[in-house]
């Protein structure tokens, strides 16, 4: 596949420009680059985060605000972060405030955790960004805005039913995770219809899908593609950003070909799609500097950070010790693409050596575990079926809503059930099965339920012992999970991450929102590390000092407990597991 380099000056760009993509594959870096750029050729841009990970503070080296500021070295450029976090819990307090010392503590704190998922951060970005879409003076003032992370077509869906502003939505108790989050928005029907009309107008809105050029980023980009074609936004730009172009040790080459594979085996949903490249780019795109080359300069500046740990642990050692601490249920938890597979693989395969009775398990529907180990060490393998899960749970939920609900109801409920949260929640009482297994065994899941669906099982249980209402039977199994996940001498969480800005933001998410539920996580690994391997090629040796910022804050998180595994070469499954050792 052959595609030219990224420059504005190949596209006619719109007026909004939208940036999506998953964790860590440098939506943020591309979108300042484009801001930057046209900036400087005159036109007025405004550049604005919904990520609640967002890092554009320390890329411009500018304290932000919602409001926005203007770079002093691009006077042309306007930037604004907008918190989305910190917009959601105004939010939410706007919806619970009214019932405050109306209803029952249990029935507030279980409201409080509906409104506590990605969907109500998602949300309540929407809500953000909204007032910009559709904003008249903006549209006038503005040349280009630039959104960094755009909504999903989950939300986008969710916001064009007209069933969303029925007033059914605060009443609802059935545990799904979206219901409640749309019940403060109904001032803002009109605003949301032109919003939405706005994004999936062709000639004022551009989509860019920004992947990595991996197999496993350009499925996800495939599928953002399909979902958001879906709805109506069909304007679609695909970047591939960190092609390596240059290749003289093992290591490069190995990048190289494995890069090539990819682009040679790119998805059929892609193909149609305008596409760009831009190289692999060794520096953290900080500073107004490199945010200029990132388009069109190699220039190479090592890092001048220096290691604040003497010994790095390894996976070994970090497999010892679940070893020794006897621990019979361990999650490998984080972002997609970091590796959590092959790590609960490997964790698997190695206590089973060690003479431990062991069960593997994932709810990812691409982690073939099959493909990755073999039972050849005893080791029985399963994977809960997410979607199975999923149209029982819905099945349930549906059964009961058709009891009292019109048709228009009956559309946003099923589309509420198309929430990543719902599917979390779906997927409980398999979950809670094979973590029944660890009465005799070790049980290692890949892929595990947040803290928010637990904490979201734990006060659905409170409200329905409250008011006596019922979605459904709980199995005892289900009751009994959140106090074993609670125990730290039964369960350990394994937080995987990359030692790079996006993975470990969000990673410091996911330790925060295990730590609401009450669950403690002793070991941070960080995977496919290029300091790790001592590479020589110039490229990637600048590359490698640059995490050494990132492994010092894992060290400083982790309060010293973290390993790291080196960027692996040959293909990570079977007997070339114990590689990542």
């Amino acid at each position: 596949m052959k595609v030219k380099n990224f420059n504005p000056e190949y596209i006619n760009l719109t007026k909004y420009l939208f940036f999506t993509g998953k964790g860590g594959v440098g939506k943020t870096s591309t979108a300042c680059a484009l801001a930057v750029k046209l900036a400087d050729q005159g036109k007025k841009v405004m550049l604005i985060s919904t990520d609640p990970a967002s890092n554009l503070q320390d890329v411009f080296n500018t304290e932000l605000n919602n409001k926005g500021v203007l770079i002093k070295e691009v006077p042309n450029l306007v930037v604004g972060n907008f918190e989305p976090e910190k917009a959601a819990q105004e939010y939410k307090e706007s919806v619970i405030a009214p019932y405050r010392g109306k209803l029952p503590e249990v029935v507030l704190k279980n409201m409080e955790e509906q409104l506590s998922g990605s969907c109500t951060v998602e949300i309540a970005a929407f809500n953000e960004f909204s007032s910009f879409i559709t904003n008249k003076e903006a549209a006038e003032k503005y040349d280009h805005i630039i959104f960094d992370t755009a909504p999903t077509g989950h939300t986008l869906r969710m916001l064009q039913l007209p069933s969303a502003w029925t007033n059914f939505i605060s009443e609802n108790t059935h545990g799904a995770s979206c219901l409640g989050q749309l019940s403060g928005l109904e001032d803002k029907k009109e605003i949301y219809k032109e919003a939405v009309e706005n994004v999936a107008n062709g000639e004022k809105t551009t989509l860019m899908l920004v992947s990595r050029p991996e197999m496993t980023s350009f499925n996800e980009a495939e599928r953002a593609s399909l979902e958001l074609q879906e709805i109506g936004i069909k304007n679609q730009v695909l970047i591939i950003n960190g092609l390596l172009k240059e290749y003289d040790d093992e290591l490069s080459t190995s990048i190289y070909n494995k890069q090539k594979l990819a682009l040679d085996s790119l998805p059929n949903g892609l193909k149609e799609i305008k596409s760009f490249e831009i190289p692999l780019r060794p520096y953290n795109v900080t500073g107004i500097e490199n945010i200029r080359a990132f388009f069109d300069s190699d220039t190479l500046n090592p890092s001048t950070d220096i290691l604040k740990v003497e010994n790095i642990p390894s996976l070994k050692n970090v497999i010892d010790d679940l070893y020794n601490s006897n621990k019979k249920v361990i999650f490998t938890m984080g972002k997609g693409g970091v590796g959590k597979t092959t790590i609960a693989a490997t964790v698997a395969m190695e206590l089973a050596k060690k003479g431990k009775k062991v069960h593997l398990t994932t709810t990812d529907p691409d982690a073939h575990l099959d493909f990755v180990i073999d039972s050849s060490y005893g080791i029985t393998i399963s994977r809960i079926d997410e979607e199975k899960e999923l149209e029982k749970y819905k099945e349930d939920v549906l059964g009961k809503a058709r009891e009292t609900m019109s048709e228009d109801d009956l559309a946003y409920i099923e589309e509420d059930l198309r929430s990543p949260c719902t599917q979390e929640i779906a997927v409980f009482r398999a979950f809670a099965e094979i973590i029944e297994k660890s009465k005799e065994e070790i049980v290692v899941i890949d892929t595990a339920p947040t803290g928010h669906t637990l904490l979201l099982l734990d006060s659905t249980q409170s409200y329905h012992r409250e008011i006596q209402r019922s979605q459904g039977d709980m199995p005892e199994s289900v009751r009994e999970l959140l106090p074993k996940l609670r125990d730290h001498k039964h369960t350990e969480v394994l937080i995987i991450t990359l030692a790079e800005a996006t993975p470990v933001h969000e990673a410091t998410r996911l330790n925060e929102d295990l730590d609401r539920a009450g669950i403690g996580v002793k070991w941070w690994i960080i995977n496919s590390s290029f300091y790790a391997t001592k590479t020589e090629n110039k490229v990637l040796k600048v590359k490698a000092g640059n995490e050494i910022s990132w492994i010092n804050k894992v060290n400083e998180l982790s309060n010293g407990n973290f390993a790291a595994i080196k960027w692996i070469s040959d293909e990570v499954k079977g007997e070339n597991l114990a590689k990542l050792l």
